[in-house]
């Protein structure tokens, strides 16, 4: 095992491969606090890419209800189960083991497969919420009854557990943009991509015979649009970028800005030790052992920035930016009332108002002499 540092951890951790981060990192930020389950993105992923034989249970992009939901069913409390205890230092540094650290003896990480009746049930615990409402909800009130909608892909990890497993050495990440892929002449179907990946994004086809898995759009970012699923999504949930290391970090770069600069991103189960490039605006409802659980030492701090973001101007702005094009965001400016995003290229590609013009009209109609029914 090579040492490699996870600034997620805050530390160096073990994994089979010596540290090779790409050119620049492909990663995304998901407001959770607006998804609602219409699973939009869910249909534009399995319609562009998982509509062939044997890819019938592939569902590259999902969203699960928190917390009882899961695709496959219960893969994270199996893999949470399997690591034992996780505990976080006062500093937020990584005192437990991640999946690598915990593997057996002869293995190169901690692993679980799931059977074929596991993905037999992609909507298990949908709406489904913790606790329960007996007497109504207005007798309830206040009430712990919570649920939140989780959108899911491949996160495109830094140490990814599908490569790291993989025998065969088809699985690798592309330098120039950071997208983890397989390559299928290489596989030979053994599946111990789909054991080592702790969130079960890597899918084996049976018809084919060998694994597949989320692409991250790549021919789209090539052009510099962004991916399928974030193209889709009609709650503007989403934003795609290029996420910088921490000491890099670029305060008009969205993701950057987002992750780093005001740390209101957090990565999902960064406790693996995978460094998922995927972040998450945590539910500002949800109680805050299970943010910490799910999304690590910072879920707490970053829900309570997020019910402050509209008195932040930045932050009001770049929230507008969510979901306001299809062209990829390298860098970004609020100025006034408004909010500016360009491309890779330095062109601006977008410019939305951060408050909406409301034109109010009398309630008498002059001319007319008679009154309306909507003046707002």
């Amino acid at each position: 095992m090579a040492r490699v540092f996870n600034w997620q951890l805050g530390r160096e951790m073990d994994y089979p491969y010596e540290e090779h981060r790409p050119e620049r990192q492909w990663a995304g930020v998901f407001d959770i606090n607006k998804c609602i389950a219409c699973q939009t993105c869910t249909i534009a992923c399995k319609t562009t890419w998982t509509s062939g034989a044997g890819q019938e249970h592939m569902f590259w992009n999902n969203v699960e209800t928190k917390p009882y939901g899961f695709f496959p069913m219960g893969y994270d409390v199996r893999i949470l189960h399997a690591l034992g205890p996780q505990a976080w230092n006062a500093d937020g540094t990584y005192a437990g083991q991640t999946i690598f650290e915990a593997a057996p003896s002869g293995e190169r990480l901690l692993g679980w497969r799931p059977e074929d009746e596991d993905y037999a049930h992609p909507n298990l615990g949908e709406d489904e919420i913790k606790g329960r409402i007996d007497r109504g909800l207005a007798l309830a009130i206040p009430h712990e009854n919570w649920m939140f909608y989780l959108a899911r892909t491949c996160n495109h990890c830094t140490y990814p557990g599908c490569l790291a497993a993989c025998p065969r050495q088809s699985i690798y990440k592309r330098p120039e943009d950071g997208v983890v892929l397989v390559d299928q002449s290489r596989c030979r179907g053994y599946q111990e991509c789909v054991r080592g990946c702790p969130y079960k994004k890597v899918f084996f086809n049976p018809h084919s015979g060998v694994s597949e898995k989320c692409i991250g759009c790549y021919p789209r970012i090539e052009e510099g649009q962004v991916s399928a699923c974030f193209a889709a999504c009609i709650g503007k949930i989403r934003i795609q970028g290029w996420l910088s290391r921490p000491e890099a970090a670029r305060e008009d770069n969205p993701i950057d800005y987002l992750v780093h600069i005001r740390k209101l991103g957090v990565p999902f189960m960064p406790q693996l030790g995978l460094e998922p490039n995927l972040y998450y605006v945590p539910p500002i409802h949800v109680p805050d052992f299970f943010l910490r659980q799910m999304f690590g030492p910072n879920a707490a701090a970053a829900a309570e920035t997020y019910r402050h973001a509209r008195e932040d101007p930045t932050l009001r702005g770049l929230f507008c930016l969510f979901g306001s094009t299809d062209r990829v965001l390298s860098r970004f400016q609020v100025t006034g009332d408004t909010a500016i995003g360009w491309d890779d290229s330095g062109t601006e590609v977008i410019r939305v108002p951060v408050t909406e013009p409301t034109i109010i009209r009398p309630r008498e109609e002059p001319l007319y002499q008679i009154r309306r029914v909507n003046t707002p």
